[in-house]
């Protein structure tokens, strides 16, 4: 659109126009509309919030969901930390993707029991005989043995793991799995897990 003399004019009376007709709609419901603008401004910063979550969905799932990620170098394995501060490592049991927090501190490979009926297990029909001590107090759990257990380019079979009768935030990688490494080292926020 050209902007000619005439057009020009035009768009300045428009202008003006509007700024006369608009004052004098706020003038004469300032009452009025000291609760509408409110209401106006709440909901446009409500759209503009939900905008902005579904802009950084993937961001906000990768911190509170975080996701293994692990590389080959040479014979070890390469575990990067997560923003939590988290080692996480995703297994493949028994053909299924499960993600665990490697867990030094862990005596055992422990199984979610969401995680455990991915992979098959059928957690109404085990036997909780077992007992383990957790930060929410003593859970039942199960011993079970997973037919095949892959990390990166290695796979175990018949490996022994626990499930979690109580409620539990993933699964857990403890030393039991961990010590069919030959070496563990943590440099530079990095887990270097080696054969």
């Amino acid at each position: 659109m050209n902007l000619d003399g005439d057009n020009f004019g035009r768009l300045i009376y428009l202008v003006v126009l509007g700024t006369v007709v608009a004052g004098w709609f706020f003038s004469q419901n300032r009452q009025k509309l000291n609760k509408t603008l409110q209401q106006f401004v709440l909901w446009v910063f409500l759209f503009a919030g939900v905008v902005l979550l579904y802009g950084f969905k993937d961001d906000l799932r990768s911190q509170l969901m975080p996701r293994a990620s692990v590389g080959v170098s040479g014979e070890r394995l390469v575990l990067q930390r997560a923003a939590d501060r988290h080692f996480y490592a995703t297994l493949q049991i028994n053909g299924q993707d499960v993600v665990f927090v490697v867990d030094t501190g862990a005596t055992d490979m422990v199984l979610s029991r969401p995680d455990a009926e991915i992979v098959g297990l059928d957690t109404e029909n085990l036997a909780y005989f077992n007992t383990a001590q957790t930060a929410n107090g003593e859970v039942g759990t199960a011993r079970v043995k997973l037919d095949e257990v892959v990390f990166g380019p290695y796979s175990d079979f018949n490996v022994v793991a626990w499930v979690n009768e109580g409620e539990m935030f993933g699964s857990l990688l403890g030393m039991s799995y961990l010590s069919r490494y030959s070496r563990l080292e943590i440099a530079d926020d990095k887990m270097f897990l080696t054969r």
